[in-house]
């Protein structure tokens, strides 16, 4: 087994990590509405990513993607912030300290793109991601930031950057 590697995302992952982010919020029993499932971006995750202002990242082991995570200027939000968006692993990559380098990578290019915040959405029931975002010093808010469209996410985190 080789060791894992986390790269930018090409168009020839488009397919595999569509497939991945529905798969792992299948497994959570995520809405299919409301949450990122929705998201038209998902069929298009290069071309949705690859403009001046964003970046994502595929974590690939043995040339196959098995997860990803990413950022972007938050939707409808007038300020210098960022999502943490689509950060799913397929359980193969869990519980492997992955999440942490992934974590790693997306706050450090959030920095170099200038981000000054980080905010993210999650499931209330996703305990183990909240886990690691606290580690991470991102805070909880009483409510949303901007409007992702993600209705159905219950719980909203912030970080200096």
């Amino acid at each position: 087994m080789s060791t894992p590697i986390i790269r930018p995302i090409q168009k020839k992952d488009n397919p595999q990590i569509a497939s991945i982010i529905r798969s792992v919020l299948d497994d959570f029993g995520v809405p299919k509405e409301g949450t990122a499932y929705a998201d038209k971006a998902l069929d298009a995750m290069y071309e949705t990513y690859n403009e001046d202002s964003a970046t994502y990242f595929i974590l690939e082991e043995n040339g196959r993607a098995i997860g990803g995570g990413g950022v972007a200027q938050l939707d409808n939000y007038n300020g210098n912030v960022c999502e943490l968006q689509k950060m799913y692993f397929l359980p193969q990559a869990r519980g492997r300290g992955l999440g942490t380098q992934m974590i790693d990578a997306c706050l450090e290019e959030a920095r170099k793109l200038g981000y000054e915040k980080c905010y993210l959405e999650t499931m209330s029931y996703m305990e183990a991601a909240q886990k690691l975002y606290k580690r991470y010093g991102f805070q909880y808010l009483d409510g949303p930031m901007g409007d992702t469209g993600h209705y159905a996410c219950g719980v909203h985190m912030i970080k200096e950057l």
